[in-house]
């Protein structure tokens, strides 16, 4: 299982939009709040990783 870096670059009610920081990359992915940490604002790193994200 691989392990991926992200940055939370902006939140929008009951999602976050997550920047990915290990490679060079413009894309970004919405995920939902419900499947990230409690405490997360903007600039939160996390790491992914079997399928659960935890603040880096």
């Amino acid at each position: 299982m691989e392990t991926y870096y992200y940055v939370v670059d902006s939140i929008d009610g009951d999602y976050a939009n997550l920047k990915r920081t290990d490679i060079d990359t413009d894309d970004v992915k919405l995920v939902a709040r419900a499947l990230l940490p409690e405490g997360i604002n903007v600039g939160t790193k996390l790491k992914y990783e079997m399928f659960e994200y935890e603040i880096a």
